[in-house]
């Protein structure tokens, strides 16, 4: 090939512009041109007016990107792209910029992108760039480690605090619907209660657990919540335990760790505070095994296009990169990790 393409879709990890960077030095290497496509599947179907969709992208300018967070490429949904006259289109666009091949950073939903492309023709080679560990083919996906990391930082930080006023603290951390952050993140830093989209939940035990806890001598407990915990939440009515307390409640108001930890201070008579960790699991600079990992994974991924293979994904397992097809890494059932999960909460 004497032309491939890279793009980066879906949420931002840290770490995608260090595979970025792989690529375009593996690219130069081997004498090839690179073609930066912005802002995910959008790019290919030149949605933002086609001036600055799809560029030749410079190494110098590459090398000053790779520990940055984010990604230069900018990244984004597309939901036109799910069509398959849109598809066509991007095949197209792709096939008119000389571009052979391309590497994809995302995760699943990029992946069925790739995979669309390359039933037109146009060889893909999938990078699992996000935060989640969503991804059942590969132990770690790019970017889960710097951000549990991150949290792992942070629940340190308010466990200080929590020791110095002898109060509980309710921490959200991402991960919608894969819990594996929060299960990490909980081991990581002695935390007492981890709460997961994956495992059924009850608000009255996790306050027990509280009440338990703070009356055996440990009134600065940490409960770690995914954002996507509601899920698997066994249903309550939680407007009614606020009222009973004098609270003020509307019946609209959605289920939220905020509203959580209101219900738990009613039940404990703790003063339990709430953080949302939010974005800035995704906002770090990649740590040194994101960074590795980008690295190998981003020579491999240009290695694989350069001879002609094409339809398949990257991963690690046992500490070492690999690769299979696309077809078969979607295809794989995501195992939780119970045995750690329960050990948190019973310890």
């Amino acid at each position: 090939m004497r032309r491939i393409g890279v793009l980066t879709s879906g949420g931002d990890a840290p770490g995608m512009n260090a595979a970025v960077m792989a690529v375009a030095k593996a690219a130069r290497s081997y004498g090839m041109s690179l073609i930066g496509i912005k802002r995910g599947y959008n790019g290919t179907l030149c949605m933002g007016g086609g001036a600055d969709d799809m560029i030749e992208m410079d190494l110098d300018t590459v090398l000053d990107i790779a520990d940055q967070p984010g990604t230069y490429l900018r990244t984004a949904r597309c939901l036109e792209f799910l069509k398959p006259e849109m598809q066509m289109r991007a095949a197209n666009n792709i096939r008119e910029m000389g571009i052979e091949g391309v590497v994809v950073i995302g995760g699943d939903g990029s992946y069925k992108g790739a995979q669309a492309l390359c039933r037109l023709g146009i060889p893909c080679v999938g990078i699992p760039g996000t935060i989640d560990n969503d991804l059942a083919y590969t132990e770690m996906t790019l970017g889960y480690d710097t951000a549990v990391n991150s949290c792992i930082d942070d629940i340190r930080a308010i466990r200080a605090t929590s020791r110095s006023h002898d109060r509980p603290a309710v921490v959200e951390v991402m991960g919608r619907h894969c819990g594996d952050i929060a299960l990490k993140a909980s081991a990581g830093t002695g935390a007492e209660i981890c709460i997961v989209p994956e495992v059924q939940w009850s608000v009255t035990e996790v306050a027990d657990r509280m009440s338990r806890l703070t009356a055996g001598g440990n009134p600065r407990l940490t409960v770690v919540v995914a954002e996507g915990a509601w899920d698997s939440m066994l249903p309550i009515d939680w407007r009614r335990i606020l009222k009973d307390h004098g609270m003020r409640v509307h019946d609209d108001d959605p289920i939220s760790t905020r509203f959580l930890t209101r219900v738990l201070r009613c039940l404990t008579g703790t003063e339990a505070r709430t953080t949302i960790l939010g974005y800035t699991q995704r906002g770090r600079q990649p740590s040194a095994y994101d960074s590795c990992f980008a690295f190998e994974s981003g020579v491999l991924a240009v290695n694989l296009l350069r001879n002609g293979i094409g339809n398949q994904v990257i991963g690690v397992k046992d500490g070492r990169v690999f690769f299979m097809p696309i077809e078969d890494a979607l295809k794989e059932k995501r195992e939780f990790n119970l045995t750690l999960y329960n050990t948190i909460n019973s310890l």
